[in-house]
């Protein structure tokens, strides 16, 4: 397993901060050279699974989010997440509870969405459980950072590297940036230049386009690494119940708590979803009976321990 160093940590914290911030710029704050920072990126792509990756605010996006459950036999459950993992609507799939269930978050345009849920699924006769709960809210997760990310430097150094500010925009996502967001998806660091080929605009006209739409909140930009690096080893996702007067207190509560990665509201009889990241076992059976069991408000607890991550925010490699 690689092991982060400081010069490592530094790194993923920067672009934390500002995920396109040039390799010049960052190695400046770092205090290092801009081939030893290109270098360590490549090796935490390779070795760590590091993509930085430019994605739609869900919020603001047109369509719905959906989480899916879904249990099947043992001897099919890790194709048919698979199979899952490889459609382009999908992100965060996951084998969980022992690798008979699946979870994954299916993306659908408003007018057609259901086709996934409603048509597909059910012609595989190996699933013996299918339940869907559209996400209502998410509360850590998206445009919201997990806390729990190395956070090395300080606040004059993350002042360095912000991005500078741009007027407020209120540009908004259109048809017309389907390819900007298909190649942002890919790899969020991609060039001016690979951007304008992909989209077959100019470099000027994709530099304005980023702007407009950063600045608006319509994107917005994530990192994917492995938790391992980071000293994870136990991972859970949280089907909680807690009575719609105390779910917003609740959920805002958690989306401070460093050991959630993801905090959203969803329908359902477990109108509250959460991921946990512990270093242990002992850890995530710490966090449940001390921080959770807190909460009188917090009526029921399911805990899936997450065996494998198939897939994450971005999309799969080819």
């Amino acid at each position: 397993m690689i092991a982060l160093d400081a010069v490592d940590l530094g790194l993923v914290h920067a672009l934390q901060v500002d995920a396109r911030a040039p390799f010049s710029r960052i190695a400046s704050v770092l205090g290092v050279s801009t081939q030893t920072v290109t270098r360590r990126y490549r090796r935490l792509r390779a070795e760590a699974s590091l993509r930085v990756v430019g994605l739609a605010d869900p919020h603001r996006a047109a369509g719905e989010q959906w989480l899916v459950r879904l249990t099947a036999s043992p001897h099919t459950a890790q194709d048919l997440a698979h199979a899952l993992a490889r459609r382009a609507d999908t992100s965060w799939v996951k084998l969980c509870s022992g690798g008979t269930e699946i979870f994954g978050i299916v993306h659908a345009a408003a007018a057609d969405g259901h086709t996934l849920l409603l048509h597909d699924i059910p012609r595989t006769a190996s699933i013996t459980a299918v339940s869907a709960h559209y996400l209502l809210h998410s509360y850590v997760g998206g445009p919201a950072a997990w806390r729990g990310r190395p956070a090395v430097l300080s606040e004059e150094q993350q002042r360095e590297l912000a991005p500078a500010e741009a007027p407020r925009s209120t540009a908004s996502l259109s048809e017309s940036d389907s390819a900007l967001l298909v190649a942002l998806g890919e790899d969020g660091r991609a060039s001016h230049t690979d951007l304008a080929a992909a989209t077959g605009w100019s470099t000027a006209t994709v530099a304005r386009r980023l702007t407009e739409l950063r600045s608006s909140g319509a994107i917005f930009y994530d990192i994917d690494l492995r938790a391992a690096v980071l000293g994870v080893t136990t991972q859970a996702l949280l089907w909680m119940s807690v009575a719609p007067a105390h779910l917003d207190a609740v959920a805002t509560a958690l989306a401070g708590h460093a050991e959630l990665a993801f905090v959203a509201a969803t329908t359902g009889p477990s109108n509250l979803v959460a991921k946990a990241l512990c270093a242990d076992p002992r850890a995530l059976h710490r966090y449940l009976t001390r921080r959770l069991g807190a909460f009188e408000e917090i009526r029921a607890l399911e805990t899936a321990p997450v065996l494998r991550t198939l897939k994450s925010a971005a999309p799969l490699t080819r």
